[in-house]
């Protein structure tokens, strides 16, 4: 439905509308104007024959404008709707004017003219509140024109009422225009649906013409190329019977079998196509009920005792012999007990009774098997209609059968209804009307028999057409029934050498039978009847190969791949999925289940044999590399732990050497800058008071930094003579203070540092190891700093008065710009001692987080370090019973955490803080 046909549509229905009310309108108008002439007599006695003809004017002009109406067709409706109410309008207010008094009461003429718009008006909003306030015009014009005295105070009363009726009528009528407008789009979708409808309706019964046109027609081609695969395999099975050996006649009895399965299914198609085409003649004949009965129970009788049901037949004696289409009943019956012979379970009942009820013969068959659901009941006669339709069906058939019977049913001119209740069985009832044999016209005899005798001079057409309904009989007794023994897996058998061991997973037994002798050659062949079986197995024997049906019950083929492949061990097994469905759809379904390869049904033995073989060959490669693999990356893990090994000695080493002669070379001057400093300040006593004060404080800066440089000095001598080994507590900060002390030259003045620890924090380590790790966290931070550009911000000397403060940690508390800032807080948890170095530098990638502790990793240029600081880190934490981890978020912050032992019988508690390195 489109704009502009709804907008046409509503505009011709209010045009209909606006012709029917203008004509009613106008009928009103002529009638209504000359009555009040009563009124005039009464109101205005010697002005009546005046009104009187003012009222006949006015009838006049709304006549004559009907009548040019009808004469010029409906394309001036407009003008015609607008001709009832002006006339009455104008002569109305003329004769207000023309009244005696300051006021006449006719202007509640007026009002009903606006009633009148209100009510017989189909207009817009603004054609109503035009036409109302040209009313009101009216009046205040016939006011002014009328000749003095007039009264102010009744002017605005009758214009109060007159103005509030205005303002009714015209909020009325845009309420009424909305709702004929709703109820008109209402009708108008309703039409459009019912007319899509009706399209749709044609377009299905065409499409089922022609489904049924197709069915027929393909069946038909079907029909012929089955008939010549089935004659030569019967040829060959009863000819070289004895010949062939038990492989061979195995596989030609797996064609026969399900080539007499595909017979009987088209045939039934092409029954429910002349069933429903209406080309399905009734042959009646005289039918004698109790043998055509136990001889169609005889011939389903050994597919019960393979399945260990019990079949029982009863027929009422009375039924005798009867008119009836054999081939039609046969079918109805055929299919009503195979049906419950499939769904009842082993050592069940199932029973077929035959009688007379009045003019009627009442087939029954009764079970003892599963049952319908209540909610199934309604559907069982549909046509293609099953009470699984999943993929996971544990039962076949196509939904065909109980359709069959019940249309069958009614072309016989009966019924068939059901009853069941859920695991306790199930009966079909078939009522059919009841004919007498005897009631068979002679002459229908004679003619058969004529038929019979022409028949028996056709000699050879003769036999094959006897062979033809032969083999089309024998079909319709086929059962589209598993053996239970057949549905069973055969056990599994050792195999000399160790070939490889491939699943076949499928619940039909002749696909099973067929692939396995197919395989059996090269592989080892484990077999399972449903989806469960074949997760269960895949885990058992951890096959090589796993070939799946996508149908099968319990579990269909895409659930047991899923499942196949959440396994561990199974993970990687290659998987074929066979199935009969070969659209994009279910290719993609089975691929994103996990599934290896997909090969459609029917498939020919040669492409079976070269996927199987690809995915078998690649499947053990893969082995091979992933174990190969394995072997190559624990070597390489191997050396990488020593080569750092190695690095991170050969660089201790060097270092000491190095420094034990820089430290040498620095004590000496540091005892003379000592001895001098000691001198000096025995000195101090000779000068004045007011210059010994300034001498001291300048004395004394010096001697701090002599002091500063010795700590250095120490530190680096423990540093690079390291006692690995040893372990003791550690105090957090007097670690932390040595490490900054080492990097002071790099973020003095350029980087704020933030200390928050709790007093006497300790941790149980080494320490030249922990300042060793604390020192490669701080200079990466410092480093990722440089790295980031930050606003302009105060000097740091200012800012290190302002306090401990988290600017840049997790985000400003103050408007002061971001600065670089490093801060490191300590907390215990328990028996844990953590130490937190966070930075607002740029943060760590998403990508990297994972590689960062691998030894020789880096994101810095060349020349910028060798990648082994972090991962030293790691090493010498994990070394001391202790974990290191990272969180961060890219262009905020990065932050590393150690979590080591507490130390060990000592007391923390308190906090320090420290900004820019100056305790607070």
């Amino acid at each position: 439905m489109t704009d502009a046909s709804f907008q046409k549509g509503f505009a011709d229905q209010n045009r209909r509308d606006q012709v029917a009310f203008s004509t009613l309108a106008s009928v009103l108008s002529m009638i209504l104007m000359p009555m009040g002439a009563v009124m005039d007599r009464y109101q205005y006695p010697e002005l009546s024959p005046f009104f009187l003809r003012l009222r006949l004017a006015s009838s006049a002009i709304v006549g004559l404008a009907w009548v040019w109406f009808r004469i010029t067709g409906e394309k001036h409706y407009r003008m015609f709707g607008v001709v009832w109410y002006l006339a009455p309008t104008v002569f109305i207010a003329w004769m207000v004017e023309a009244a005696p008094g300051p006021m006449s009461p006719y202007y509640a003429g007026l009002n009903l003219v606006l009633l009148a718009l209100g009510v017989l008006s189909s207009w817009t909003f603004v054609q109503n509140l035009a036409s109302a306030l040209f009313v009101i015009a009216m009046f205040l014009g016939a006011y002014y024109l009328k000749p003095p005295p007039r009264s102010v105070a009744s002017l605005f009363n009758d214009l109060f009422f007159l103005v509030s009726t205005a303002a009714i009528v015209v909020g009325g009528s845009c309420a009424s225009y909305r709702q004929r407008l709703r109820a008109f789009r209402l009708r108008w979708e309703l039409d459009t649906s019912r007319q899509n409808l009706e399209d749709s309706n044609q377009k299905l019964l065409e499409m089922d013409e022609l489904k049924n046109r197709f069915f027929a027609n393909i069946s038909h081609e079907l029909r012929t190329p089955l008939t010549l695969l089935l004659a030569p395999l019967e040829d060959l099975l009863h000819r070289f019977s004895r010949a062939l050996d038990q492989e061979t006649r195995g596989m030609l009895e797996t064609m026969h079998c399900n080539g007499m399965r595909l017979l009987k299914l088209i045939n039934d198609l092409l029954e429910l196509v002349r069933l429903e085409s209406g080309r399905t003649e009734v042959k009646r004949e005289p039918l004698e009920v109790a043998e055509f009965i136990s001889g169609l129970a005889s011939a389903a009788r050994q597919v019960a005792e393979e399945k260990r049901l019990k079949l029982e037949t009863a027929v009422d004696p009375a039924l005798g012999t009867l008119l009836a289409d054999r081939d039609k009943l046969e079918k109805i019956v055929l299919n009503l007990v195979f049906n419950a012979l499939k769904f009842t379970p082993a050592g069940g009942l199932v029973r077929v009774s035959a009688e007379k009820q009045g003019t009627e013969f009442v087939l029954s068959v009764a079970d003892t098997g599963m049952g319908i659901s209540e909610k199934n009941l309604p559907h069982v006669f549909d046509r293609f209609w099953q009470a699984d339709g999943s993929s996971r069906r544990k039962y076949q058939g196509a939904g065909i059968g109980l359709a069959l019977v019940k249309e069958l049913a009614e072309l016989l001119g009966g019924k068939v209804t059901v009853k069941s209740e859920e695991r306790k069985g199930t009966i079909f009832l078939v009522r059919l009307p009841y004919q007498e044999a005897a009631s068979v016209p002679k002459a229908e005899s004679g003619a058969q028999a004529e038929e019979a005798g022409g028949a028996e001079a056709d000699g050879a057409g003769v036999e094959s057409e006897e062979w033809l309904a032969n083999l089309y009989r024998r079909a319709e007794l086929f059962p589209a029934i598993t053996s239970p023994q057949d549905s069973v897996p055969l056990a599994e058998m050792p195999r000399n050498g160790t070939p490889p061991r491939v699943l076949v997973a499928d619940d039909e037994p002749d696909m099973r039978r067929f692939l396995r002798s197919q395989l059996r050659a090269r592989y080892h062949v484990i077999e399972a009847a449903d989806g469960q079986q074949a997760v269960e197995k895949a885990s058992q024997f951890l096959p090589e190969l796993v070939v799946l049906d996508m149908m099968m019950p319990e579990k269909d083929g895409v659930q047991a791949c899923r499942e196949i492949r959440r396994h561990a061990p199974t993970r990687n097994t290659p998987i074929l999925m066979l199935t009969a469905r070969a659209d994009e759809e279910t290719k993609l379904l089975a691929l994103s289940a996990g599934a290896s390869d997909f090969l459609a049904k029917p498939f020919s033995t040669t492409e079976l044999h070269v996927r199987i073989k690809n995915l078998v060959e690649s499947h053990r490669y893969q082995s091979h590399l992933s174990k190969q693999n394995q072997v190559l990356e624990n070597t390489i893990d191997q050396l990488k732990d020593t080569e750092t090994q190695l690095v991170q000695s050969e660089k201790l080493a060097s270092l000491g050497r190095m420094s034990a002669g820089l430290i040498h070379e620095v004590n000496n001057p540091l005892n003379f800058a000592t001895t001098g400093l000691y001198a000096l300040r025995n000195k101090a006593k000779l000068l004045s008071p007011e210059q010994r004060e300034e001498y001291l404080e300048i004395l004394a800066d010096v001697e701090d930094g002599v002091k500063r440089v010795k700590n250095i000095v120490s530190d680096l001598r423990l540093f690079t003579h390291p006692e690995i080994e040893s372990r003791d507590n550690v105090p957090v900060a007097e670690a932390l203070g040595a490490a900054l002390r080492f990097l002071s030259s790099q973020w003095k003045g350029l980087v704020r540092i933030e200390q928050e620890l709790p007093e006497r924090q300790t941790v149980w380590a080494n320490r030249n190891l922990l300042v060793h790790v604390l020192v490669n966290l701080l200079q990466n931070s410092i480093d990722a700093l440089k790295n980031k550009r930050f606003d302009v911000v105060p000097p740091l000397a200012a800012v290190g008065q302002d306090g401990p403060g988290h600017a840049g940690a997790g985000g400003p508390e103050s408007a002061a710009p971001e600065q670089p800032t490093i801060r490191i807080d300590g907390r215990l948890e328990g028996q844990r001692s953590l130490v937190i170095v966070r930075d607002n530098g740029p943060g760590i990638e998403s990508k990297n987080l994972d590689k960062i502790f691998d030894p020789f990793f880096t994101t810095k240029d060349v020349g910028e370090g060798m990648g082994l600081g972090l991962s030293i880190c790691y090493r010498i934490v994990h070394d001391c019973q202790g974990r290191i981890s990272v969180r961060t978020e890219p262009g905020r912050f990065c932050e590393f955490t150690l979590d080591l032992p507490a130390g060990q019988g000592g007391e923390q508690g308190g906090t320090e803080r420290w900004s820019d390195g100056v305790m607070e």
